[in-house]
């Protein structure tokens, strides 16, 4: 819908359009009744017939003249705001039908080459009726004109809410975002205390602390966890244990597999030990590991690893022995 002004009633008048054909006929109508009145009448006489006569056919094209151009404005008025509110088109379709019925009325009437005078004076009335339908057309345009331009302006200010509440939106979700992060990292666990014990198992059964490779049966792990605003419930720790060689040690029976680190990317882990955790409480979590091979001599190192980071690390060396040890 279009949002331009309307132009006023008072347009410019386009120039009468002259009508000699009508004049001319007049005038020879009146050499005819000239030379009947000559016959009948005496000269005198004639001559105030054919006064007459002229003074009424000068009257009727001088009234056919201004009607043409009244209705020329008019119809100079009906195309310059029909061609600028095509968008109301639909809205005003019965007012456009009356006006095109009167138009036509009109048109029928200034095209008769004899139009008499009874004619003309309807085609007088017709187009006042038709300057009043164009007048409520206009009113009703500038209405509709106006509503459509609250419409629009509060269409831009419902926009830029809509934008601001966007952007609202989106720097409060990064917002959230990196608080989740932060509070995500933060609530990664603390390994402390972490203490590697090699044992040795005696034949009955019964076992010791041994530092000597050769009789290391299997290590026992242990170490603390704890995280002040860590939310209760299940959770993986993994544990990475390297070799003296410098390799990791994998076990598949201990489910040896590979897991994603948050600075180190992918990495393979010897062990997953799933725990329960309770909220502002330390836990100890303590497992036995058993090499598939002999212990080497050598340093071992265990690394803890939960929620992408490492959490906690300790070594423990193993002595190679003596002959007789």
């Amino acid at each position: 819908m279009s949002t331009s002004n309307y132009p006023a009633s008072n347009l410019p008048s386009q120039p009468p359009r002259k009508d000699y054909k009508n004049l001319i006929i007049g005038l020879l109508a009146a050499g005819i009744a000239g030379m009947g009145g000559y016959m009948a009448f005496d000269k005198t006489k004639t001559n105030e017939t054919i006064h007459q006569q002229q003074t009424q056919i000068a009257k009727v094209t001088d009234d056919k003249s201004e009607i043409q151009k009244n209705f020329d404005a008019s119809l100079a008025r009906l195309d310059a705001m029909t061609e600028t509110n095509n968008g109301l088109e639909k809205k005003l379709t019965q007012r456009n039908k009356e006006i095109d019925k009167y138009k036509k009325e009109i048109r029928t009437i200034l095209n008769k080459k004899n139009a008499t005078t009874a004619e003309l004076n309807k085609a007088k009335e017709l187009i006042a009726q038709l300057n009043d339908k164009i007048n409520g057309l206009e009113t009703e345009v500038a209405r509709l004109t106006q509503e459509n331009k609250t419409l629009g302006e509060e269409k831009v200010v419902l926009t830029q809410q809509k934008e601001q509440l966007t952007q609202d939106l989106a720097t409060t979700t990064t917002v959230k975002e990196e608080l989740a992060k932060k509070v995500d990292v933060a609530s990664t666990l603390n390994a402390y205390n972490v203490s590697i014990t090699p044992i040795n198992v005696k034949h009955n059964g019964s076992e010791k602390v041994s530092t000597t490779a050769k009789r290391v049966d299997k290590m026992l792990i242990s170490f603390d966890v704890n995280n002040r605003i860590a939310q209760s419930g299940q959770t993986d720790l993994y544990v990475v244990v390297i070799g003296p060689d410098g390799k990791l040690v994998t076990d598949q029976s201990m489910g040896s597999g590979t897991f994603t680190t948050r600075e180190e990317g992918d990495k393979s882990y010897t062990t997953k030990v799933p725990i329960d955790y309770e909220a502002a409480k330390t836990k100890k979590v303590e497992f036995a590991w058993k090499e598939v091979s002999k212990f080497q001599p050598g340093n071992y190192t265990v690394q803890i690893y939960q929620n992408g980071f490492k959490i906690g690390e300790g070594t423990r060396e193993l002595k190679k022995g003596g002959l007789f040890s």
